[in-house]
């Protein structure tokens, strides 16, 4: 000190060197315990030691105007009580209990809470919404706000259910209506083990078993009908489909018939052939001539296209040219 009681600028320096090592001292501390209001105690020390040592060395270097220096000792007391105030309050708010912390920030955690919730609500994940509102409810005690959350992901969850069960069910439709019924008993078992708790899924296999068996029915009279029309065109395509959809056991009862039909086809269409091949329309016998042998491969009207089919081809393109 000097003649007039007054800290020399080294000691000044010093102390408030002292001062800010103890500020960031308490900052250290709270980043390490992951505290944030040790954090901020650390700061707002640190920021007062800075900007108050200045004005500390500017008002003792004043000594020659006591007038000034009186107010600027005014203004470090002043600055130094506010510093002392907010440290007290703030050593006050850090050794509060974390649930007397609590009940200062729960207005804070609790919009962030609902914030979280209607994130939830809108991703549709719908479990975590529920956890997150039964922390609302247990821990924050806002069961009424809480009870009007679980009524929205309920009902959002059942909405988002009954469309996605509507449009499985829609998809396998479509597969049963396009006659796909090996994927549609796939999807049939799929969507019955996706969507098991929905009574809308109960029996989807029966629905396309009884879908194809009424296919097959429908078939079958179409197949009988067109052979005894002797719509021999028409039957055959029905037969190529029956070979797909009945088993062994199940084209027995349909076995004449359709030697019947296939016998008139063959018929015909060796008739076609010889009448294309008299007329010199070769285009048309070579047409006939192959479906002959792609049809009836292994019958004696087959092999007596095969030996004349080289010859029909060349004159068919001879035409062409």
């Amino acid at each position: 000190m000097d003649e007039q009681g007054r800290l020399s600028p080294g000691w000044i320096i010093a102390i408030y060197g002292v001062a800010a090592v103890l500020s960031v001292g308490a900052g250290m501390q709270g980043i390490m315990n992951a505290n944030e209001l040790w954090v901020l105690a650390g700061l707002i020390s640190l920021v007062l030691t800075l900007t108050t040592l200045p004005v500390c060395l500017a008002a003792r270097s004043s000594g020659d105007e006591e007038k000034d220096q009186s107010i600027e000792l005014d203004r470090i007391r002043t600055q130094i009580r506010s510093l002392s105030d907010t440290m007290n309050s703030l050593n006050e708010t850090i050794i509060l209990s974390d649930d007397a912390r609590r009940v200062i920030n729960r207005r804070k955690e609790r919009d962030l809470l609902c914030k979280a919730i209607e994130e939830d609500i809108h991703l549709q994940d719908w479990d975590a919404g529920l956890v997150l509102v039964r922390e609302l409810a247990e821990r924050f005690g806002y069961r009424v706000e809480a009870e009007q959350f679980r009524t929205r992901i309920e009902s959002a969850r059942a909405q988002t259910h009954s469309k996605a069960v509507h449009e499985a069910i829609r998809g396998l439709d479509e597969l049963i209506a396009s006659h796909k019924w090996e994927q549609a008993l796939t999807e049939a078992a799929r969507i019955s083990r996706v969507f098991h708790d929905s009574p809308q899924v109960e029996g989807l296999r029966h629905r396309v078993i009884g879908a194809r068996d009424r296919h097959k029915e429908a078939i079958e009279r179409r197949f009988l009908e067109a052979a005894q029309q002797e719509n021999i065109e028409e039957a055959m395509d029905l037969l190529h489909e029956m070979d797909h959809l009945l088993s062994e056991h199940e084209a027995e009862q349909f076995r004449e018939v359709a030697r019947g039909v296939i016998g008139k086809a063959r018929d015909n269409l060796g008739a076609q052939f010889k009448l294309a091949v008299k007329d010199r329309s070769w285009s048309e016998a070579q047409s006939v001539g192959e479906r002959i042998i792609e049809e009836f491969p292994n019958s004696r009207m087959a092999n007596e296209v095969r030996e004349m089919i080289d010859e029909i081809r060349g004159r068919a393109n001879t035409m062409n040219r």
